[in-house]
């Protein structure tokens, strides 16, 4: 190892520069500079320009170096240590990236475009040292102005990029928002309004049996029935619900069969309407043998009152229960929305990665039951851990393949959402049978506004979001397999928090 003179810098026999402890307070030597990357090309004056005007300063771990909304008032770069960079989402603080990487720069990174949309006066994000940190430090102001000054045409292309990518951000950006919002309202919508429509008609027959029962009840008062006897009715009631709550399910030929013996039995016994009671009467469990009982229980005249009042009884109670059951169907969709949109939760927790591809699964289960032919397949690890994430982040990453691979689908097929643990990662697996990705697009599917959707049908951006929510946020990797009949998205999150870098 050799010092080189009046610096920090100390090089390695291979020629490599390596930093070492910087006095707060100080400034770096050009040739200090000169080993960042972002200054490695300048020319002396430039270096020796940036020596007298910069700093360096220390940050302890824990302790912010800059926060957003605040004046962008300076220009970082980092020396050494670990830094994360985060952005306000409503009122959460979101972690985008997180490095140790010497060199990196943040701050008032665009003090040098001109114009009030593209130098923005605030900064635009948080930076906070996780351990202690070493930065360089210049005022923004006069590094934009200089900045202007020795590159002069490279600013007039970035200003023009740089408007140009806003604009284009913004329009495609709310696009996708949109479809995404549009997606996921289309298949919440269609979900609840199944269960809605079945409460709505259940409550509608309800009122019917009740003013039924009503009625009837109103009848045998009139007749002068005994006490005994309606006592008697009560506990046929009684007994039939008990009868109901432990019936057999029976087959549809079963179901038919039960219900011409019971008509028929019905018919024998005076009862003209019992095609229109036999249904309750079966769903209750209700046999010949149990009709007999009541024959031999009831006075002869009461015989019919009595089958219409158990019978009433019993769709009152079925009713009840449709209604109770597209309820809680419409709770279970409401809970799995609010699962799949993290809402009143922290951006970052320990998860369980099965939730959130159920509550995605049931978010898009409209889509999978669409063709008609999508056979969806469930093969979860019962031995998975619990890993630290962003699951709406997550969340809106299985949105995105699994609606690729349903797509990939038009004439139906197979749907396979498949976890295992795999050394020290999580693995999700989503599969599909469709004509797959040719060999050639394997590589470039992931990258921004390439689709192979027909205009119009797609941004280009879904798996490009996928793969940094993978790789970037979560230092995991998305990959994906395939040929005919077999495509496999491979989406692998390590089990521990992931590294700086």
């Amino acid at each position: 190892m050799t010092e080189i003179p009046g610096s920090n810098i100390t090089q390695s026999e291979n020629g490599d520069l390596e930093a070492q402890q910087f006095v707060a307070g100080s400034r770096l030597s050009p040739a200090e500079l000169k080993t960042l990357f972002l200054f490695e090309a300048l020319d002396d004056d430039q270096l020796q320009w940036l020596s007298d005007n910069g700093v360096v300063e220390h940050r302890a771990g824990g302790t912010p170096i800059y926060t957003e909304g605040d004046e962008a008032a300076s220009f970082f770069v980092m020396l050494s240590g670990t830094v994360a960079m985060t952005a306000r989402v409503g009122d959460t603080e979101v972690e985008s990236n997180r490095t140790n990487q010497r060199g990196v720069y943040g701050g008032a990174t665009q003090s040098f475009l001109r114009g009030e949309s593209l130098s923005p006066k605030n900064y635009t994000n948080s930076l906070r040292a996780v351990t202690d940190c070493e930065l360089w430090v210049i005022g923004a102001h006069d590094f934009g102005e200089r900045i202007r000054e020795w590159f002069p045409m490279a600013m007039h292309l970035l200003q023009g990029i740089a408007m140009g990518l806003r604009r284009s951000q913004s329009l495609i950006g709310q696009r996708e928002r949109l479809l995404s919002l549009g997606r996921l309202t289309a298949g919440l919508t269609h979900e609840l309004n199944n269960p809605a429509a079945a409460a709505v008609r259940a409550t509608a027959a309800l009122r019917e049996r009740v003013s039924k029962m009503r009625r009837k009840l109103s009848h045998l008062a009139g007749a002068n029935v005994d006490a005994e006897a309606l006592v008697v009715l009560t506990e046929l009631q009684e007994s039939a619900v008990e009868r109901m709550a432990k019936a057999e399910k029976l087959s549809p030929l079963q179901v038919g069969d039960a219900e011409d013996a019971l008509t028929g039995w019905l018919e024998d016994h005076g009862i003209t309407d019992g095609w229109d009671l036999s249904p309750s009467l079966v769903a209750a469990g209700v046999d010949e043998g149990w009709l007999d009982e009541i024959a031999d229980t009831l006075p002869p005249e009461l015989l019919a009152d009595g089958i219409h009042w158990v019978a009433y009884a019993l769709e009152t109670e079925q009713l009840m229960m449709e209604i109770e059951d597209s309820t809680e169907r419409i709770s279970a969709l409401v809970a799995a929305a609010k699962q799949y949109s993290q809402l009143d939760r922290a951006a970052h927790q320990d998860i369980d990665v099965r939730d959130g591809l159920l509550s995605t699964l049931t978010m898009l289960q409209y889509k999978i039951k669409q063709p008609g032919n999508i056979t969806l397949v469930k093969d979860f690890a019962t031995d998975l851990p619990i890993i630290p994430a962003q699951p709406a982040e997550l969340n809106q990453v299985w949105t995105n393949l699994i609606d690729n691979a349903i797509q990939a689908m038009p004439d139906g097929g197979t749907l396979t959402v498949r976890t295992a643990l795999e050394n020290d990662q999580v693995l999700v697996e989503i599969c599909d049978t469709g004509v797959g990705v040719p060999h050639e697009l394997q590589q470039k599917i992931f990258e921004p506004f390439f689709t192979t959707k027909p205009v119009g049908e797609g941004t280009g951006l879904g798996l490009d979001i996928s793969y940094r929510v993978v790789t970037q946020r979560h230092g995991g990797d998305l990959r994906v397999v395939s040929k005919p009949g077999d495509t496999r998205f491979q989406v692998r999150l390590p089990i521990n928090q992931p590294p700086a870098g």
